[in-house]
Order: C-alpha cells, then sequence, then structure tokens
C-alpha cells in the first residue's frame, strides 16, 4: 500500500512540474534590459568571422543595435544590409532609408545565406 501511495505522490509531482514547465510565461523583450549596446556593422562582423563564438556570446540575449536603416517594411527593418529587425507590431511608415536608429531585440540567429544577424520581438528605442 505504501509502495504505490509512493508511486503516485511522485506522479503527482512530475504532472505538476510538467504543467508548470509547459505554461511558463513568455518573455517581454521590450521591458527588458539589454546586455549587450553594438553597432550593426559590429556584431555582423562578429558573427561573419566566428559564428560559433558569436552565437554562444549572442544567441538569445537582448541587444541594443544602432544603424542606418537600409530597408523598411510594414513589420521589419534592415540595419546597414547586415541586421534584420522583425518586428511583433506594424511600424511605423514615417521612418526613411538613410535614418539612424537604435533597436531592441532578442539575437534568434544568423543567415550564412544573407549574411545577416536576425533579431525578433524589436523595438524601436
Amino acid at each position: 500500500m505504501r509502495k504505490r501511495i509512493g508511486i503516485l505522490a511522485v506522479i503527482v509531482i512530475a504532472l505538476i512540474i510538467g504543467y508548470s514547465y509547459i505554461n511558463q510565461s513568455h518573455r517581454d523583450i521590450e521591458y527588458e534590459n539589454a546586455e549587450f549596446n553594438v553597432n550593426a556593422i559590429e556584431i555582423a562582423s562578429n558573427f561573419s568571422e566566428n559564428t560559433s563564438l558569436a552565437e554562444t556570446k549572442y544567441l538569445n540575449t537582448t541587444i541594443e543595435v544602432n544603424g542606418n536603416i537600409t530597408e523598411v517594411n510594414s513589420n521589419s527593418i534592415t540595419l546597414n544590409d547586415k541586421v534584420f529587425c522583425q518586428f511583433t507590431k506594424a511600424i511605423e511608415t514615417t521612418l526613411k532609408s538613410n535614418t539612424t536608429v537604435k533597436i531592441k531585440g532578442r539575437v534568434i540567429g544568423y543567415d550564412d545565406l544573407l549574411e545577416q544577424v536576425k533579431l525578433d520581438q524589436c523595438t524601436i528605442n
């Protein structure tokens, strides 16, 4: 009887831990402090020179990156043709190319083909 109660207790505890792990609150990058403040060209050169080292340093971290806008879409901006920033909300249409901006976002990776660092959940600071 004690063995059954013990097994049942372990199963209940495992279910509670599993449920809380699955239903974690999501990160809100807009309100997080940036771990790094870098230039678009600087971070792109870090990734192109040594991708694995740069991923260890930057991947899944919140950064602030500044640079000149080279492309603007309804929900994305490209800085210096090196950093692609994807926004969760539509961005202002008043932004023009060759304007310097500072953008905060989460680094999600590096695209070897386009040679661009990818950020998501971005906001303009």
